[in-house]
């Protein structure tokens, strides 16, 4: 009974914590009165353990097991789920296994805040403090390896798949999708996205990021990047917070930081307009606070912009205080921290890591490891498995940096306010996502899994806008492949294949099998579904069995033989990687003569910078489409039949095309660009909408006033609104061409500038702009005094016209009889075939006559028939426009179509 009372009081005392932590939410100010009490309440290693999410392993979770024992014991702040570490169970009960540990790991803090005990220090009774978890998990989508979860969701699609559409809403119904999956789940903290740029590919280095990036347009990839975090907040139904890695930005470095500390030689104002553009963007530059991201994962890598001369030596940024201080500065970056944003190191168990602190046969010290981290401004730290050299596994280095810590938090004070001003940061996010404290509303229903929208049908969106013909243009694509496959056409699919396992035990399983395209082709376009092909007219190998043919192996002797007798080559690339791109070049060099004359289509189903222009010559055609999930292929299989055509547009350089992207976004020079003026937009009232509204009146302007023009949409070369920030030059010119009395420069706001001019002078004024490499504007034009005001008016500049060549003397009715009997392109007229027709009757009857009167009646009808035949032969030669038949009817006009129908009536 006693017992009972207690937990009654207990879970009173929760429920006025939960109230509390709702009144906080109308709070701006960082920290919350209600975190401020609930710090007041813990212990040093209460504290402490906040600070960190750890990994483990296996997916049983039982109160012997050592993850439970960190979280009940030990009070750390939050756990990452790993697919390495075996984590999830396999397919079919991925999602509700994961569910299951999800729930007994927020279960067992719960239940250890029931239990009382005796404080060592002040001998009272007391429990811990609840403080729901943090559920870590990275999904960047398109499947394995950068997905944790690949049974169960439909897999989304990446990044650069994403990028490709340039459509933002797109992309947050992606992160709406994701953010329901994860809360669904239990999953709290998004390890994502990932904002880097990709700004100079860089395939043959160690540092490729594939697909793993929106592109390499800074403005683009932010945003997307704010639409992906709006979704993902809308999604999580605000029980989901983001993490935007890899902050500040990784797209320029050479090597991947998780393999070893990376170094970027830009100076400020550089990573200030490529790199850190798309953080600014989600933190101090965000719009709403859906589209801020709630933390940054910072980087191993080295800024020479921050840290000046860079050495071996030299700190990566997570670990150097002063330049993670300096860049943390920078306006948009501490206005959001004082908001309340989280700093997360990136995995402090990486080789890159490692190898940084074991130069010249160092220990590795994890426990200092950590501290330089904490230290350096990171207030979550995320350890991985992280193996300190003086421990005997993972799981008790964990242990010795939790137990430096909180010696260090009672032994010294300042590394204690420290410690303190990033808990309070902690606990005002979790308050965020869970005002009650309580399991109940901590853990998400069950039955909440059963309910999500499938995600299949806005992966096949993002496919459907995705996808990109890379090479050739569209309008050469109608000529060198003209037709979709035909019924008895032979198709030779040759496919990148990609495997998986959920975990370590768990049977491999087909990401892209080796019959993926086919089984799509046959279901869209086989037996069952209109019969423009059969399953015997297809065949499909692997890159394996290309090998195997390149070295001539025995095995290859099947390929080898469908290899000749196919009428259609369709190659898959799927891996992020040179090796299936080399393994493509040898077979397009190597077997030149075998290919020849057959239809050659790649589908990069990765990144679509592997190959170079030669490689991409002997191509037939070249479509990107990003990721290797189903409905990417079943695009694929819709562009071989012609049925769809390709809307997307390369987010990356191409250097194989001479695809620029810093180009492809400046504004297009084929436009005009159109003004208006900027005028404030009427205010209506809802009660008199049925009320028939009075015309805008016009505006006036005389000497003294001030007008405001705008832009219309600026577009780039790929019909896409110009980046944010690209300059449009105004000029307020007096009297026609000359004498620019005013010059303006402003920057575009989502395609559209706006500026302001001063009338000081009489007289007629007007106003142009201009955005290189797009000089051609609409004009406004007013003529203005000081006593008679004046309208506005718009004019559009004459298009262009050729100079037509004046008919000479000699021939005064050339041109008209021309336009009357032929065609600009040449072709006769149907006045000139009535012309000729009755010609060529005049000539029939002349022949019956001559053949009547030599011979016999017969032989005139002969002669006749004949005649005719032989005219109206030669007509239609020049009427279908056959070889040299322009020369002769632009150059003779109706004169020359009745020459040459008589000759040929002759």
């Amino acid at each position: 009974m006693k017992s009972r009372r207690v937990l009654v009081l207990l879970i009173i005392l929760l429920l006025a914590q939960s109230l509390g932590a709702r009144a906080a939410l109308a709070q701006s100010s960082v920290p919350s009165q209600q975190a401020l009490d609930i710090l007041a309440r813990m212990t040093p290693e209460e504290r402490v353990g906040q600070l960190f999410l750890v990994s483990f392993q296996g997916a049983e979770i039982s109160s012997e097991s050592e993850i439970y024992t960190l979280i009940t014991e030990y009070h750390i702040g939050g756990v990452t789920l790993l697919a390495e570490n075996d984590n999830f169970a396999p397919a079919p009960d991925t999602l509700s296994a994961a569910y299951e540990t999800i729930s007994t790991l927020q279960r067992a803090e719960w239940e250890s805040s029931l239990v009382f005990h005796t404080d060592s220090e002040t001998g009272e009774q007391r429990s811990n403090v609840y403080i729901p978890l943090f559920v870590a998990l990275t999904q960047e989508g398109g499947g394995a390896p950068y997905d944790q979860i690949l049974s169960g969701f439909p897999p989304l699609p990446n990044e650069m798949a994403i990028g490709a559409t340039w459509l933002p809403d797109l992309a947050e119904q992606s992160g709406e999708v994701l953010g329901k999956e994860l809360a669904a789940l239990g999953v709290n903290l998004y390890l994502g996205p990932s904002l880097d740029v990709l700004e100079s590919p860089n395939p043959g280095g160690g540092g490729d990021l594939g697909t793993r990036v929106f592109g390499g347009d800074p403005y683009w990839v932010g945003e997307m990047g704010k639409a992906f975090i709006r979704g993902l907040h809308q999604g999580g139904g605000g029980r989901l917070i983001s993490v935007a890695k890899h902050f500040p930005g990784r797209g320029s470095s050479d090597r991947l930081p998780e393999e070893e500390v990376a170094t970027v030689r830009k100076s400020l104002e550089q990573l200030k307009q490529i790199e850190l553009a798309p953080f600014f963007a989600v933190t101090g530059g965000a719009s709403s606070s859906e589209s801020t991201t709630d933390g940054l994962l910072v980087s191993h890598i080295r800024y020479q912009g921050f840290q000046g001369n860079i050495r071996a030596t030299t700190r990566p940024v997570s670990f150097d205080p002063q330049a993670l201080t300096q860049i943390l500065a920078l306006p948009s970056f501490a206005s959001w921290r004082e908001n309340g944003g989280l700093i997360v190191s990136d995995n402090l168990g990486s080789n890159a890591v490692r190898e940084f602190y074991e130069q010249g046969g160092a220990q590795f010290p994890a426990r200092l490891v950590a501290r330089d981290a904490f230290l350096a401004g990171n207030d979550l730290l995320y350890l991985g498995n992280i193996l300190s050299s003086d421990e005997p596994d993972s799981y008790h280095t964990v242990l010795s940096i939790l137990d430096f810590f909180a010696r260090k938090y009672r032994e010294d004070p300042a590394f204690a306010q420290r410690v303190d001003e990033s808990v309070l940061r902690i606990l005002d996010i979790k308050l965020r996502m869970y005002p009650s404290w309580v399991l109940s509303t901590v853990l998400p229903p069950k039955n909440a899994l059963h309910a999500l929208d499938d995600g299949e049908q806005i992966s096949f969106e993002i496919a459907r806008n995705a996808a990109t013909l890379i090479s050739p243009s569209p309008a050469d694509l109608d000529v060198v492949l003209p037709e979709p496959p035909a019924q008895h056409d032979r198709i030779l699919f040759i496919t990148d294949v990609q495997t998986y396992r959920q975990c370590s035990l768990c049977p491999e399983e087909d990401a892209l099998g080796v019959r993926s395209l086919e089984d799509a082709v046959i279901r869209l376009y086989g037996p069952g579904s209109g019969g423009q092909t059969r399953r015997g007219n297809l065949s499909s190998y692997s890159f394996d069995d290309l090998r195997a043919l390149l070295e001539n192996a025995e095995s290859a002797s099947f390929l080898e033989s469908d290899l000749y007798a196919a009428d259609w080559v369709i190659l898959s690339l799927s891996a992020s990687r040179n090796e299936g791109a080399n393994l493509i070049r040898r077979f397009l060099s190597e077997r030149q003569n075998t290919l020849r004359n057959k239809r050659i289509l790649l589908f990069a189903f990765t990144a679509p910078y592997y190959l170079d222009a030669t490689d991409i010559s002997k191509l037939t055609a070249y479509y990107g489409l990003y990721s290797a999930t189903p409905p990417f292929v079943e695009v694929a299989a819709r562009l071989i039949y012609r049925e769809l055509s390709p809307l997307g547009t390369l987010p990356v350089s191409v250097p194989g095309i001479g695809y620029d992207l810093i180009t492809a976004t400046t504004p297009d020079p084929a436009q005009m660009i159109t003004l208006s003026l900027d005028l404030p937009a009427p205010e209506t009232n809802a009660t008199e909408s049925a009320v028939t509204p009075e015309p805008t009146p016009v505006p006036l302007f005389r000497v003294g006033d001030t007008i405001a023009v705008r832009t219309g949409v600026i577009l780039d070369h790929n019909g896409h609104p110009v980046p944010d920030g690209t300059i449009v030059h105004f000029s307020l010119t007096l009297g026609g061409d000359s004498g620019i009395i005013q010059q303006l420069d402003a920057e575009t706001v989502r395609g559209i500038a706006r500026a302001s001019f001063r009338l000081d002078k009489p007289g007629m004024l007007r106003i142009d702009a201009m955005s290189e490499p797009a000089r051609v504007s609409e004009t406004l034009m007013l003529d203005v005094s000081q006593e008679s005001p004046a309208a506005v008016t718009i004019i559009a500049p004459l298009p262009t016209e050729t100079e037509t060549p004046t008919p000479s003397a000699a021939q005064p009715n050339s041109r008209v009889s021309r336009n009357l009997f032929v065609t600009a392109e040449g072709a006769p007229t149907f006045q000139s075939w009535i012309l000729v027709f009755v010609t060529l009757l005049g000539g029939a009857w002349l022949a019956y006559l001559a053949g009547a009167a030599r011979k016999t009646r017969r032989s005139g009808i002969r002669w006749a028939l004949t005649g005719m035949l032989g005219g109206l032969l030669a007509y239609t030669y020049l009427a279908l426009g056959l070889p040299g038949s322009e020369t002769w009817t632009l150059g003779g006009g109706i004169s020359a179509i009745l020459g040459i129908s008589l000759a040929g009536e002759l």
